[in-house]
C-alpha cells in the first residue's frame, strides 16, 4: 500500500497514534486530525485517498464533517463509532461514509478494511481501455468515465454507489440478494450486513429516482434481493 496517504481523524491522541502505527507498517503515509474542522483544512491541502473519521468529537463531528466531505469529495470514509448501536453506523452511512468499525476494533479488521476501500477506490478511479454504454430508459451507465446520468443529468455517486449500480445495471434484470451485493461490492465475506447494503439502495435511489419510493429503476424482489429494471 505504498504512496497512499490516510487522514486519520480522532479527539483521542492514543488512538490516532495505534492507527498510525498500524498502517505505517503497511508502507501507508498517516496524516493526522484531532477534529472536524482540522480534518477539512488538510483535506484541502493533502492528497488523501482514504479518511478514517471518528463519529464524537468536539468541534465538528464526524457526521457533519463527512457531510461537508461529501459536498466535494468521493474520498473513502471509514467511520469509528465508540457505541455498537445501528442508528450511528446507519446515520454515517445515510450521510455518505462508505464503511464503519466499531471501537474497540481489531488492528488487523481496520488493516483489512482499508486495504479493501483503497483497492476500490484506485479501481474506481481509473479509466478502463473501453467505451461501454449501457442506457435503461434514461438511466445511462459509461463505463470508461466511470459516469451514471439519468437523463443526461450527471449523478454523483461514492465509489460504494457506483459500484452497486455498475453490479446491478451490467446484469440487468438479474436479481441479487443482499449477501451477492456485498461480498461482491465489498470484496469480503457477508456479515450481518442488511443495514449497510439497505442504506447505500436508499441512497442511490435518492439520486437516480424521480420518486425514490415508488422507484423506476432500482426494484426490490421481497424476500430475494434487488434488481435493475430491464
Amino acid at each position: 500500500m505504498d504512496n497512499y496517504f490516510v487522514l486519520v481523524v480522532d479527539d483521542e491522541k492514543e488512538i490516532r497514534d495505534a492507527i498510525e502505527i498500524y498502517l505505517r507498517n503497511e508502507g501507508v503515509t498517516v496524516l493526522k486530525a484531532k477534529d472536524g474542522v482540522e480534518a477539512l483544512e488538510m483535506i484541502n491541502e493533502h492528497p488523501i485517498h482514504l479518511i478514517i473519521l471518528d463519529i464524537m468529537m468536539p468541534r465538528l463531528d464526524g457526521i457533519s464533517a463527512t457531510y461537508k466531505i461529501r459536498e466535494e469529495k468521493n474520498i473513502p470514509i471509514i467511520m469509528l463509532s465508540a457505541k455498537s448501536e445501528d442508528t450511528d453506523k446507519i446515520l454515517g452511512l445515510q450521510v455518505g461514509a462508505d464503511d464503519y468499525i466499531t471501537k474497540p476494533f481489531n488492528p488487523m479488521e481496520l488493516v483489512a478494511r482499508v486495504k479493501s476501500q483503497l483497492r476500490r477506490y484506485v479501481n474506481f478511479g481509473s479509466i478502463e481501455g473501453k467505451n461501454d454504454v449501457i442506457d435503461l430508459h434514461g438511466l445511462t451507465l459509461e463505463q470508461s468515465a466511470k459516469q451514471v446520468t439519468v437523463h443526461g443529468e450527471p449523478v454523483r455517486l461514492t465509489p460504494i454507489e457506483y459500484k452497486i449500480v455498475n453490479l446491478l445495471m451490467t446484469n440487468a434484470g438479474r436479481v441479487f440478494s443482499v449477501n451477492e451485493i456485498y461480498e461482491r461490492v465489498w470484496d469480503e465475506p457477508y456479515y450481518n450486513a442488511e443495514n449497510t447494503v439497505a442504506v447505500h439502495i436508499r441512497k442511490i435511489r435518492e439520486k437516480i429516482e424521480i420518486d425514490p419510493k415508488n422507484p423506476r429503476y432500482l426494484k426490490v424482489v421481497w424476500g430475494i434481493g434487488y434488481k435493475m429494471e430491464k
